[in-house]
């Protein structure tokens, strides 16, 4: 299994690649939305990204909106952000969400947001 980390925060990358790889779970970062669709676009196929809302050059939901209009309906994609307001969790499910994790969160709240999207032998 692979999965795209796309966040400006080195650290949220950091942290969300060890819990990942802990899982078995294969990672590329990208720094921002347009750097993570260059990694879609490489080739090499995801089976999950896990974007955050807020960054520079293209914020989460305009990538989220570019990738499936691009056909990238196979990518699992779950919004990672510290935007809990339901105006923003309904706007990234209409755009094509399949999940949505709150920042600050642990292991356990990752896992459990894997499990839905159906990554349950991880």
């Amino acid at each position: 299994m692979r999965a795209l980390i796309v966040d400006d925060s080195r650290f949220v990358r950091d942290f969300l690649r060890g819990l990942l790889e802990e899982k078995g779970i294969e990672c590329e970062e990208a720094a921002d939305g347009r750097a993570g669709l260059v990694h879609l676009h490489e080739g090499v196929p995801f089976d999950l990204a896990l974007v955050d809302w807020n960054m520079p050059v293209m914020d989460g939901l305009k990538m989220l909106k570019e990738l499936r209009a691009e056909g990238y309906s196979d990518v699992k994609v779950m919004m990672v952000t510290t935007e809990a307001e339901d105006d923003f969790i309904t706007r990234s499910l209409d755009a094509g969400a399949d999940e949505y994790l709150m920042k600050p969160f642990d292991d356990e709240a990752l896992t459990e947001k894997l499990a839905m999207l159906g990554f349950t032998e991880l």
